[in-house]
């Protein structure tokens, strides 16, 4: 009998479709309530530091080097109080065969791949992790799908993501280009179930398991470059595998006091689903249309449990403009000669206007850069802005519209970090978890799940769900 192809009956098989191209079970993690257990999962579907890093230096990944910026951190302490101004580092990462930290994920996604003997790969992405999963296909002997969500219904796409599916295509991917909507996710399902190929997610212990190798290598090279772990750690944060993978790694290397901040660019107000909001935007990743709803809920990807829980980890949560990632950019080109991409240079905007609020004997490191190309540079960007009728200016960022203006600052002492209400941001992950789950009543380990997932406290879990009427 043939199976009904239809867009609800393939949505009907969705977690059966999951399940057979990713090898895991994830109904052995739940406890039937709010929780899972997430650590469980992260051992036995995962893989231990040693196994990850060899498996990641086998194909060329990771030992990225650490860069000081001394002409952006000398920029920094003219514009600070004295005595003010940290260090500011950047890891590397576009040192990485495919160009971006994502490699560390899709060397352990691919290499997992072809452990269970599948015979290729698929991955649902618009960002690096197309190129990355592409790369590390091509030298494991892998067919390689990338599916893209690309072009607005007139068919004019994203300069930046055309521009990874080029990179895509160039390690020998096939790219499939999708418009906007929920087109995405249901072509994505027909593929994994006619190839039978292995879902390569973002989201998946493995892949996450891969970036911990990241946050380790940093406390390993600081200690050996200043004697000392970082102060703070600025990971650009979308769907919040950076900043878990890093912080995971930080951890495992015993580096327990470096602070993790997560950096997202601010568009707020821009539906990421809208056909008509689609090419309003200057950044296809790294921004808060991804960054607070997989914040606030990260099982909304593309597997029953996401390993990506940043909200366990950061410990602060900043916004950046448009406008101040342009100019950034530049000054790393202009002060330091390292051309760049956007996502890495989201954190280093944060990370300029956090070093001025620290000592000069403080480090702060961006832990990851991105290679830049024709598409994800800032003069197509900001012309493709331009055409659809963005205005580009120079002023203050504060006044920066999204949707309609890119203001870039006249003056870098106005970049500015600005913190997001972390305490509003556990709220709203507790009442998804409510909502999601239609309980009415939680047991002591669906509280301690929450207090863990929102790292915080008892008497704070307990506070929001008296708030929304939830017994306990």
């Amino acid at each position: 009998m043939s199976k009904d192809m239809s867009y609800l009956g393939v949505m009907s098989r969705k977690n059966e479709i999951v399940k057979n191209a990713i090898g895991i079970d994830y109904s052995i993690f739940e406890s039937g309530g709010i929780s899972f257990d997430y650590e469980k999962m992260m051992r036995e579907t995962g893989y231990t530091l040693d196994e990850m890093q060899k498996i990641q230096r086998d194909v060329s990944v990771g030992n990225t080097p650490i860069l000081e910026l001394k002409n952006i951190t000398k920029l920094a302490r003219k514009l600070s109080p004295k005595g003010k101004g940290a260090r500011i580092f950047i890891k590397d990462e576009a040192s990485n065969p495919s160009g971006s930290f994502k490699a560390r994920r899709a060397a352990n996604a691919v290499y997992h791949a072809k452990k269970l003997g599948y015979k290729g790969v698929i991955a649902a992405t618009s960002g690096n992790y197309g190129a990355a999963v592409a790369s590390q296909a091509a030298m494991q002997g892998l067919k390689c799908i990338i599916v893209q969500e690309c072009y607005d219904s007139k068919g004019i796409g994203q300069p930046e993501i055309i521009e990874k599916a080029r990179k895509c295509e160039a390690y020998g991917a096939e790219v499939v280009q999708l418009t906007v909507g929920p087109e995405l996710f249901y072509t994505f399902l027909k593929l994994l179930e006619e190839t039978g190929y292995f879902n390569a997610s973002l989201y998946t212990p493995f892949g996450i398991a891969g970036v911990e190798t990241l946050g380790y290598e940093i406390a390993m090279q600081f200690r050996e470059k200043e004697g000392k772990d970082p102060d703070v750690v600025v990971c650009t944060n979308a769907g919040g595998g950076n900043v878990t993978g890093t912080a995971r790694g930080l951890i495992k290397a015993g580096a327990v006091n470096t602070q993790i901040v997560g950096a997202s660019v601010n568009l707020k107000g821009l539906h990421m689903a809208s056909d008509t909001q689609f090419n309003k935007k200057s950044f296809t990743t790294g921004h808060t249309g991804f960054g607070m709803p997989f914040t606030t809920w990260p099982d909304r990807s593309d597997v029953p449990r996401s390993a990506a829980r940043p909200l366990r980890y950061m410990d602060r949560y900043v916004t950046v403009n448009q406008g101040e990632v342009f100019y950034i950019t530049e000054a790393l080109a202009q002060l330091e000669g390292l051309e760049r991409g956007p996502a890495g240079n989201t954190s280093l905007a944060a990370a300029f206007a956090i070093a001025r609020e620290l000592d000069e004997d403080k480090i702060i490191v961006v832990q990851e850069t991105e290679y830049t190309g024709a598409g994800k540079h800032i003069q197509p960007q900001l012309t493709f802005a331009r055409e659809n009728g963005i205005e580009i200016k120079f002023g203050n960022p504060d006044d920066e519209i999204v949707g309609e203006n890119i203001i870039l600052p006249e003056h870098p002492s106005m970049i500015k970090a600005r913190d997001l209400d972390m305490n509003y941001i556990r709220r709203s992950y507790i009442k998804n978890c409510v909502e999601n789950n239609k309980v009415d009543k939680v047991s002591e380990d669906d509280i301690r799940y929450l207090v863990e997932e929102t790292n915080s406290n008892e008497e704070f879990v307990k506070s929001v769900l008296k708030d929304l009427n939830v017994q306990y």
